[in-house]
């Protein structure tokens, strides 16, 4: 006998064998067990999720010799017949092959004739999306109205594209997707009946390139065991599959939370080996920072269908939450750069290096001393060294410090429409560290060199300095500028570690909201830095409107200032 593909040898052929789609069998089965059937159904959903298939089971219980229920009895010729494809009064159409109006006339022609051998005479028309405006105009009276011998079954992956009348007359069933467990358990079951060997782990990758369609998964379960040799693996599949393994994506993951450039373009170069889909495997990667996100906020919700649950927790422990969510959307971006890059490698390793250029760390902050405060050294964000690593960093600078280069100065054209100002430099006071009495703490100056991003610096930027008492930091919220939305025990968490790790002891950070009562609490850094903006914008607009230039081109041209285009250029 031929060998038969597993997507037909294994096709349901009773409600009670389907996988999945409960929604839909309930509604049939209650129907068909009552008697209230109605003339047109509709089923609609993605490739091989059954809609053909429950077509043919409901075609087997209106026509089975045993009466009309919801268990049709499989053996009588009857249902015998429609299993086997040859029974007569199941007239299956190909819509996409039969879109001439001629075609559907020709079809319904008979429509009017009662069945030859069944009870009823089935009309199962599958993609019906296909057919022509004059075809559905040509089956509209009848589907409204048909002899009560006839039931109409269509199967559409494109319901958008039937007309809202056609919609109208029909009972319309949306098939889901199926779910990556349903089908690795359907796949698992066939198996072990074929008496074949396989891996959990090789089942789940045939599952997920299944993409929620049960067929896709048998046809690709019959193209494993092929290329295995009756045994299903993993390396076979990935092989088979065209696809890498997730461990090096797991490893690429690691690499960018450590913050290892080295290790990421190393990693890169073994996978260049194998020749991947970059678009695809960055894909992997940014399902996986999905993934991880999801898990530092909800770990319960993680689950464990592709056994990685724990390394995934791992994971969401390593990275911050800012990493997380700026490395998820580099990579969004990146696949859609990829095909535009010269090299899809080369546009691959420019995501990657993205995502470490961009990771949040303390901006540059370089502050003149000012009386007898320390001068505070400047952070600078770092670059890539062109010799590896020979001692390990942290998550939080991963790369070590350029050296040291002479500055180049840069002198800009002149500029005859609009005068280059040089305001007058921003002061910031230097910050008090731990060698100095924490009386002297200066907060606008220390807030600067905290790090924080976020709403985390907008907190500390709208708080001001009520008083130090012995190593705790007493702040006040200035809920005048409606910030007090700002303060929750996280945002003050992260403040206060922030104020340690700058200060060197262990410091504490109490942020109140003052009452109405309160006196007035010293101006916060926000509003520092809004008061000297104003200056330099005052100064430059100033600067503009007394230049000699610009008043000659105002009266040749009998021209007028933007003060809103008017920026003060820092020196």
């Amino acid at each position: 006998m031929a060998y038969q593909v597993l997507a037909r040898k294994w096709r349901p052929h009773t409600f009670a064998e389907m996988v999945g789609q409960e929604h839909v069998l309930r509604a049939i089965i209650h129907a068909l067990d009552s008697g209230r059937l109605h003339h047109a159904f509709l089923f609609t959903g993605t490739r091989g999720v059954g809609k053909t298939t429950i077509a043919r089971i409901l075609a087997k219980s209106l026509n089975c010799e045993r009466g009309v229920s919801s268990q049709p009895c499989g053996v009588c010729s009857a249902c015998r017949g429609i299993d086997e494809g040859r029974f007569v009064d199941l007239i299956e159409v190909d819509a996409a092959s039969r879109t001439k109006v001629e075609d559907t006339r020709e079809l319904l022609e008979n429509v009017q004739y009662a069945p030859t051998y069944g009870r009823y005479k089935v009309y199962l028309i599958d993609e019906v999306h296909m057919f022509s405006n004059h075809s559905f105009n040509a089956l509209l009276k009848t589907l409204e109205e048909p002899p009560p011998h006839v039931k109409f079954l269509l199967a559409t992956t494109d319901p958008q594209r039937l007309p809202v009348t056609i919609l109208s007359r029909c009972l319309q069933f949306s098939l889901r997707r199926l779910s990556l467990p349903l089908i690795r358990d359907q796949l698992a079951r066939i198996l072990e009946t074929e008496g074949m060997s396989f891996e959990e782990s090789a089942l789940r990758e045939l599952a997920r390139a299944a993409d929620g369609s049960m067929r896709d998964g048998l046809s690709l379960l019959d193209q494993a065991i092929a290329y295995g040799g009756g045994r299903v693996v993993t390396q076979d599949v990935y092989a088979m599959l065209g696809t890498l393994s997730r461990d090096r994506a797991y490893a690429l993951l690691e690499d960018l939370a450590a913050g290892n450039a080295w290790a990421l373009l190393a990693t890169v170069e073994s996978l260049a080996q194998q020749s991947p889909d970059w678009s695809a495997l960055l894909g992997e990667l940014v399902i996986l920072l999905q993934r991880v996100a999801l898990a530092q906020f909800v770990p319960e919700a993680v689950d464990d269908h592709l056994g990685d649950r724990d390394r995934i927790l791992a994971l969401a422990r390593q990275m911050s939450l800012e990493d997380v969510q700026l490395h998820y959307q580099i990579g969004l971006m990146g696949r859609r750069d990829i095909p535009l890059a010269p090299q899809p490698r080369g546009g691959f390793e420019m995501v990657l290096l993205r995502m470490l250029v961009f990771r949040p760390v303390p901006e540059e902050a370089s502050l003149p001393s000012s009386g007898n405060a320390a001068p505070v050294p400047a952070l600078s964000r770092g670059a890539v060294s062109p010799e590896p690593p020979r001692a390990p960093r942290s998550a939080s600078a991963p790369f070590p410090a350029p050296a040291p280069s002479a500055a180049k100065v840069e002198i800009p054209p002149p500029d005859l429409v609009r005068p280059v100002v040089a305001a007058p430099p921003v002061v910031m006071p230097a910050v008090a560290v731990s060698a100095e009495p924490l009386s002297d703490l200066n907060w606008p100056g220390l807030v600067a060199t905290l790090g924080l991003t976020g709403t985390n610096h907008q907190l500390a930027m709208n708080c001001s300095l009520v008083q130090v008492e012995g190593t705790t930091l007493h702040l006040s919220l200035n809920v005048n500028e409606g910030q007090s939305f700002l303060l929750n025990k996280e945002r003050e968490r992260r403040v206060e570690q922030a104020v340690q790790v700058r200060l060197g002891e262990e410091m504490r950070v109490s942020i109140t909201t003052p009452t109405t009562t309160s006196s007035p609490s010293a101006p916060t850094p926000a509003q520092l830095h809004d008061r000297r903006q104003h200056e330099r914008e005052t100064a430059a607009r100033a600067s503009i409107e007394n230049d000699l230039q610009v008043q000659a081109f105002r009266k040749t041209f009998n021209a007028d200032l933007d003060p809103k285009s008017i920026r003060p250029l820092d020196g």
